[in-house]
């Protein structure tokens, strides 16, 4: 089991505390993550969210050519076997 002794800090109107990686990793958490924050008694709980899978159009939809490198391709022209 990890643990640790933390100290909570000001950060900007809100407070914040860093978990270390060690207890990062036994929970399963990640930067970027989603999670749910409660509160019970005198606990506060961290709970992962777990979305529904995304369909197709959803991803396409959330794509940033300046975030993931600008991989794309533009043409208009048929490369392949493709049929429109």
């Amino acid at each position: 089991m990890a643990e640790a002794v933390l100290d909570i800090k000001q950060w900007g109107n809100n407070l914040g505390v860093r978990l270390p990686v060690a207890v990062a990793r036994a929970a399963h958490l990640y930067a970027d993550q989603r999670v749910r924050v409660t509160v019970q008694g005198d606990q506060v709980i961290i709970t992962p969210v777990v979305d529904a899978p995304l369909t197709l159009e959803q991803r396409l939809a959330q794509y940033d050519p300046e975030r993931h490198g600008g991989e794309q391709m533009v043409t208009t022209q048929t490369l392949g076997a493709e049929r429109w």
